[in-house]
């Protein structure tokens, strides 16, 4: 299928490849085969970070590289890798760059390692004045502003910290078109509230032993990000068990933990974590959530997988509650089912996971 103007919804991977044949969008070297996902195109760190003194946007006239001189307090070459520390934060020039079209604009997330590692991953834009949005029609270069909140870590260029995925049109399932799509084809284990999206809650009653997550150590050490299943969890983390399906949330403190409910992405649709309503606790839920088309659906090799949530706790401590609503997921709808579903024809590091940490620690 090529891009129409007729066109509408989140674009797949071999749309994604036409569009980089034609330089919509490039790479410098030239974009990878493998950077290519189901409904995104994963985006790799440029050679020099530029250690900022505070996160800033650029708005409204002005670039990215106008503004560093306010904020920058020195850069160094990433090509010997290079340790961003916690608490501290870096802009980075991205590889890529874009070249959209006016009727096409583009969202980024961190990929999900990224996400559980506590890596803040955001990309701001020439005249950006949001996160994370490229607005249509947008040319331009693409920087990834990071800031390590649990661990520090050593970078390299060419690692892939956040993606980036590309809509035209609407793209997002209203109400009733999501209880249509749950009636046809199950998206959630048990009752499915909707409302603004499908609603999930926090699973703190496992169904074996009573580990319920994981809480970030203050005084770790440093993570290479390209070392894989190499690292001792007990070094990094705290494990929490409980038998009373409640948790207590520290201000400040980081956690990963995991959905009641196994949720399913079928392969006409992409769907993203969101908060739930911000009047229902002291915490955020996720860092990292965008589904590809085919996470936990049974034909890709899934038969239903939890929702790893990356919690912060904020002003005060709060009690987590088994079954508490915590989230809902946005779905969107494809422009065309992608060449390569999650779990299938990509390497899938999170297909019908439970709870789990980053690939880069040692499963136990």
């Amino acid at each position: 299928m090529a891009l129409t103007p007729d066109t509408t919804g989140v674009l797949p991977s071999q749309i994604l490849r036409e569009l980089v044949a034609q330089d919509v969008l490039s790479g410098t070297p030239a974009i990878l085969p493998d950077q290519l996902q189901p409904a995104s195109l994963d985006l790799r760190l440029g050679s020099v970070a530029v250690r900022l003194r505070a996160s800033f946007l650029p708005g409204k006239g002005r670039s990215v590289a106008e503004r560093l001189p306010e904020f920058e307090m020195h850069r160094f070459d990433l090509r010997d890798g290079m340790v961003l520390e916690k608490g501290c934060v870096y802009v980075v020039e991205l590889m890529e760059r874009a070249n959209l079209p006016a009727a096409i604009h583009a969202v980024t997330n961190a990929k999900s390692s990224t996400g559980r590692l506590d890596l803040l991953v955001r990309v701001i834009t020439d005249e950006g004045v949001e996160f994370d949005r490229v607005a249509p029609g947008y040319s331009g270069p693409l920087y990834a502003e990071i800031c390590p909140r649990s661990f520090s870590v050593l970078v390299r260029p060419g690692m892939r910290l956040n993606q980036i995925r590309l809509r035209q049109g609407q793209a997002v399932l209203d109400d009733a078109e999501l209880t249509a799509l749950h009636a046809q084809t199950p998206l959630v284990s048990g009752e499915a509230v909707i409302s603004e999206g499908l609603g999930f809650s926090v699973g703190l009653r496992p169904e074996s032993g009573d580990l319920v997550g994981y809480r970030a150590k203050p005084h770790a050490g440093v993570i290479d990000l390209d070392r894989i299943g190499a690292y001792d969890p007990a070094d990094f983390w705290e494990e929490l068990r409980a038998d009373n399906g409640r948790l207590i949330l520290d201000p400040g403190a980081f956690y990963i933990l995991v959905s009641r409910e196994s949720v399913s992405i079928p392969p006409g649709y992409a769907a993203e974590m969101a908060p739930y309503l911000a009047m229902v606790g002291e915490f955020r839920v996720h860092y990292a959530g965008f589904f590809d088309p085919g996470f936990g659906y049974a034909a890709a090799g899934g038969a239903g997988a939890r929702g790893v949530l990356e919690v912060r706790c904020h002003e005060a401590p709060f009690a987590l509650e088994d079954g508490q609503i915590v989230g809902r997921l946005v779905y969107e709808r494809m422009a065309e089912v992608p060449d390569a579903l999650y779990g299938v024809e990509i390497a899938s590091n999170y297909q019908g996971q439970g709870l789990k940490l980053a690939k880069h620690f040692r499963a136990g």
